[in-house]
């Protein structure tokens, strides 16, 4: 289940403000255990698909970082997704009730 979720959460945290890698992993953290293996390929393929822009920001702690800033591209892939989980999760409730009605 957490595989088909994550693309979500990581397009949800990117609308609300553009992040860079370590800190988009700590926000979906707060959501879903995952670590670095698992969301710099979500990132990639979403900048690969045109859903991400992608730009350096100089730091002070280290190297540039590389922030993710959604595309108008990727807000429409948010709203189908979004669409799509909100069926879905309303659907697998629903059958979760009955299922546990007829106990």
């Amino acid at each position: 289940m957490k595989k088909g979720v994550l693309e979500l959460i990581v397009l949800l945290c990117v609308q609300k403000k553009d992040r860079y890698g370590y800190e988009l992993i700590e926000e979906v953290s707060k959501v879903v255990d995952v670590n670095d293996g698992t969301i710099y390929p979500i990132l990639k393929r979403l900048t690969n698909e045109k859903y991400f822009d992608t730009y350096l920001v100089e730091s002070t702690e280290g190297p540039p970082r590389k922030y993710y800033k959604m595309t108008s591209l990727g807000k429409e892939n948010l709203e189908e997704q979004l669409k799509m989980w909100k069926s879905f999760s309303s659907s697998v409730t629903e059958f979760i009730r009955e299922c546990e009605e007829s106990e």
